[in-house]
């Protein structure tokens, strides 16, 4: 029999080699985004008011004057605050945009899902300033936590907008007709029918909202008062240096936020089932 009939198999080492090759590239990705992060962490552990290598002795010493700080204190209490209201307000308006943009037709509506992804695609800086001369010279208003909030909304509704969109492009309206075909109202319909399906759209849109608002910096920079949030005031560390203290700061935000992303993708999946 020919043996030209019968290819020679290529050995294993050849078939596991591109396997490998994935995944010696996905461990060079990996460890390329989370060493800095890593690093971050290990030096807000160490005894040394100056960042060297290698480490000195372990100590929570700077944990603790985290603790003490009262200006840091006020600055978390702002930026939680701003968080909040602006999470629960571009939530809100930017699942009541989706409606009309999904559910309606009109003559501007590509115009107006275009005018939707300017405050997404426009520099930050550029929309700081924009917000500065709404606030100052056109409104009169003065600066504060309310002028952060409202900025914080621009930014972060149309986000909020094209997640719920997205969720009400692939909704089925015969489920809503059904409904109050049986005779439910139509604010029944939407609370019993309609929101529970785009409810996943709504969280996800909120921990965006969520995760954007708490460490923006760039419009915050343009519309603050004399108050300081979070990113103020790490800034306001970083113009003297990179110390322990701030490593300790960021260690504390890491955690929190990844407990913040655990949290919401556990609440999710249960939804989902």
């Amino acid at each position: 029999m020919s043996p030209e009939r019968f290819p020679r198999r290529s050995p294993r080492w050849a078939l596991r080699l591109p396997r490998l090759l994935l995944a010696l590239y996905g461990l060079l990705g990996f460890v390329f985004l989370y060493l800095p992060i890593a690093v971050l962490i290990v030096f807000s552990f160490n005894s040394s008011a100056v960042i060297t290598f290698p480490l000195q002795h372990f100590t929570l010493s700077w944990y603790r004057e985290l603790r003490e700080d009262f200006v840091l204190l006020g600055a978390v209490r702002n930026s939680i605050v701003v968080t909040v209201v602006t999470t629960v307000g571009a939530t809100l308006v930017g699942t009541a945009a989706a409606f009309p943009l999904v559910r309606t037709g009109f003559r501007m509506k590509r115009m107006v899902n275009l005018f939707l992804l300017l405050p997404i695609v426009i520099p930050g800086i550029l929309t700081g300033i924009a917000l500065l001369i709404l606030f100052v010279p056109v409104l009169n208003l003065t600066l504060s936590l309310n002028t952060v909030i409202a900025g914080q909304i621009v930014l972060a509704g149309p986000f909020v907008v094209l997640v719920v969109a997205s969720r009400l492009y692939g909704f089925n309206q015969q489920l809503e007709a059904a409904a109050m075909d049986l005779g439910a109202t139509p604010w029944r319909t939407f609370w019993h029918v309609t929101f529970p399906l785009i409810l996943p759209g709504v969280l996800a849109g909120a921990l965006i909202t969520f995760t954007l608002t708490f460490d923006e910096f760039i419009v915050t920079f343009f519309t603050i008062g004399p108050e300081s949030t979070l990113p103020m005031y790490i800034w306001s560390l970083v113009k003297f240096g990179v110390t322990p203290k701030l490593n300790a700061l960021a260690s504390i935000i890491v955690v929190l936020t990844l407990g913040t992303l655990l949290t919401a993708n556990s609440l999710l999946r249960r939804r989902a089932r």
